[in-house]
């Protein structure tokens, strides 16, 4: 399509004018496209739902909670597993000379 000949005013309003177009060709598209897919799904004997329902195959799986490793000495509410960042009380137990060793829970 030549829009070169078009003045300013066409061209502002084959601007408004498109992405109507644009969403009302995409749903046609989809449509024709689901179409053809559950026909082809049919022909082999199944649904759509039969291919798109997950049989439980992705459930989450449930970790165990990871065991306490470190323990402040006067505070048992502090706690840290040894993963991840080193919490604060940490780091200022360290600074003011104490061992990491020091703080290791008994198991």
């Amino acid at each position: 399509m030549d829009i070169s000949g078009l003045s300013l005013v066409e061209l502002i309003d084959l601007q408004k004018r498109i992405p109507a177009e644009i969403k009302r060709r995409e749903a046609k598209e989809k449509n024709a496209l689901l179409g053809r897919v559950k026909k082809m799904v049919a022909d082999h004997g199944f649904s759509l739902e039969d291919l798109l329902v997950d049989k439980g195959s992705s459930k989450a799986k449930t970790r165990a909670p990871v065991k306490v490793k470190y323990r402040h000495p006067k505070d048992a509410s502090l706690t840290w597993t040894g993963r991840g960042r080193t919490p604060k009380w940490v780091e200022q137990w360290k600074t003011s000379g104490g061992k990491l060793e020091q703080l290791l829970v008994s198991n």
